[in-house]
């Protein structure tokens, strides 16, 4: 099943299973009872958030609460999908208007992981060989800031408003569970490997430091800015530990290379610190990258036109892949093609393994234009798209007569064969769009998602951990499980915990500054029950138990240890939601 259909289901069977648990299977119009069934005014009673009392009213009553309710105004999104689900379509259509909210909820997922994958990381590996930076600091840096994009910027927009906190909760326990067992357990299923012991126990020490603090300010229910900033100061610590140990790795292996130069070198397998060695097999992608294109580079010479140079530029299919790739490739590359053609069109992408580096003249000169465009017109859900310059002239106007001004001279002054000194300012350009792009993408999914929640009668929390969870995370897993495949599982067990550190550190402190920068007071969170509870004991007594099983087991993570995970994670699940069908409570 696909990715897209999986969340689909999933939403279906959430929205069943809280109809038995309430012991109706229809959508109620008597006042009193809404989707959640009787019980469900126990549940608003107790829940601070005003606009979800919206299910305790009948049908034809919920359009005018929306509409009378500032709660209910979700101002962060191009959308207010309350007033969608209520007043759109009459309300025995309300069932439709779900469907197609999740339909657009599959849309927004496949834009963050289009522009994560196609356009974030390559400008941010572009950045990382301009600055020349290491591949431990690259790593740890730019490399988990492209993989954890979506992530951080869902758990920014939830944390940066109180009610919706619960979602960034669920999403990084959910997701924190999610890769540190079914993902590390489907690739110690696939290949069963020794794991580089010193990294794995750094790794482990340093998310369990994260987790716990940010249990401590769950439970607390308020954090401060100097304990933000020291909170984001860890993954600082964290960062350097890895650079030192680097370099003390790299020191003992050149001093014991040297030290007995008469023995034929060997290479070391099984060393406990080689996934932190720089001379990985598997990031030489450039070489295999330009003997590919130079096999199928035309014998004689031959240049194309300005006009072919765009059309093939906003081309995302490769006709020599499409004749290889199955039947079911394709129908996934038929739905994200139109969303491609248009990233393409607004976001540049300067690609270090290329030998021209990806410069399309013709297509880099309208970025100029586009680029900035797009930034203005999303930024904060459109906040500056209407500004007017005293009143009489529009932001939006002044950013593309300048960006028509600055396509001219980059269009002038260049040629199509070779590209300027000044092309890497394009990767951050395109940093910037692609960060902006999913800035917006994740605030509309935190929306959707809460609405989904109140018509639902589901938690932020719950729904943090399944879905925005799953969406997040189901990249990692087939990534993940690929590169074991190809014989580089440390280095995909090193992604399953490397990334998510820095996906919690980041994602919860920006978040609260966020916060504290529109309330200016510290930060607040709202617990949504025994629920939330359950996530960071759950993640911390996997990461516990992984502390003191893989050393058992002298640091072989076989097939009965991937089964474990796994079930593990089927227990935690299951526990979850019996919590938030009130079937397991206080």
């Amino acid at each position: 099943m696909s990715a897209s259909g999986f969340l689909a289901l999933l939403l279906v069977l959430l929205s069943s299973g809280r109809l038995l648990a309430s012991g109706t299977g229809n959508f109620s119009t008597q006042p009193g009872v809404g989707l959640a069934g009787p019980t469900s005014l126990a549940m608003m009673s107790e829940s601070s958030d005003e606009c979800d009392r919206v299910m305790n009213y009948s049908a034809a009553e919920r359009c005018a609460f929306v509409k009378r309710t500032p709660d209910c105004s979700m101002e962060d999104g191009f959308i207010n999908y309350l007033r969608l689900a209520f007043c759109l379509l009459p309300p025995n259509l309300t069932p439709l208007t779900i469907t197609l909210c999740m339909v657009w909820l599959l849309v927004l997922f496949l834009i963050l992981g289009l522009t994560a994958s196609k356009f974030f990381c390559p400008n941010l590996s572009a950045i990382s060989s301009t600055l020349h930076c290491s591949h431990n600091v690259a790593g740890v840096t730019f490399l988990a800031l492209g993989n954890g994009a979506p992530d951080i910027f869902s758990a920014m927009a939830a944390i940066s408003h109180p009610h919706t906190a619960g979602l960034a909760v669920g999403a990084l326990f959910g997701a924190g569970i999610f890769v540190t067992t079914v993902v590390a357990g489907s690739v110690a299923l696939v290949k069963p490997f020794a794991v580089a012991s010193r990294p794995f126990l750094r790794d482990v020490i340093f998310y369990m430091i994260a987790v716990f603090w940010t249990f401590d300010i769950l439970y607390r229910g308020t954090t401060t800015m100097g304990e933000t900033l020291g909170y984001l100061f860890l993954y600082v610590v964290y960062v350097l530990t890895v650079v030192i140990s680097s370099f003390i790795y790299n020191w003992q292996k050149n001093s014991a290379t040297n030290g007995i130069q008469h023995v034929p070198h060997i290479p070391e397998l099984n060393s406990s610190d080689s996934s932190d060695d720089d001379d990985v097999p598997g990031m030489r992608g450039g070489t295999i990258q330009q003997e590919y294109e130079s096999e199928y580079r035309p014998l004689l010479p031959y240049s194309e036109s300005t006009s072919e140079i765009l059309l093939s530029s906003l081309n995302p299919v490769d006709n020599r892949k499409w004749r290889r790739k199955p039947w079911t490739w394709k129908v996934v590359k038929v739905v994200k093609t139109p969303l491609e053609v248009l990233l393409l069109l607004c976001v540049p992408v300067v690609d270090p393994d290329k030998e021209d580096r990806n410069w399309r003249r013709p297509l880099n000169s309208l970025h100029m234009i586009t680029a900035p465009l797009l930034c203005v017109l999303i930024f904060q859900s459109g906040a500056y798209g209407g500004v007017m310059i005293q009143g009489e002239f529009p932001v939006w106007l002044l950013i593309l007569l300048l960006g028509m001004f600055l396509a001219a001279i980059v269009f002038c002054t260049t040629t199509n064969d070779h590209p300027p000194k000044y092309h890497p300012l394009f990767a951050f350009l395109g940093f910037v769009v692609s960060a902006v792009l999913i800035s917006a993408a994740a605030s509309e999914v935190v929306s959707l998602l809460h609405m989904l929640g109140v018509v639902l009668s589901l938690s932020n929390t719950v729904l943090g951990l399944t879905l925005l969870a799953w969406g997040n995370s189901i990249g990692d897993l087939f990534s993940d499980i690929t590169i074991a495949r190809q014989g580089y599982p440390r280095m995909a067990i090193a992604a399953c915990f490397g990334g998510i550190i820095f996906n919690m550190l980041f994602g919860v402190g920006l978040g609260c500054l966020m916060q504290m920068y529109e309330t200016h007071s510290s930060a607040q969170f709202e617990s949504e029950g025994l629920l939330t509870w359950i996530l960071p004991g759950a993640l911390g007594l996997s990461l516990v138990l992984s502390f003191l099983i893989v050393p058992l087991t002298q640091f072989h993570l076989g097939r009965s240890y991937g089964v474990f995970l796994l079930v593990f994670y089927c227990i935690f699940l299951l526990i979850a939601l019996l919590t938030e069908f009130r079937i397991i409570h206080t």
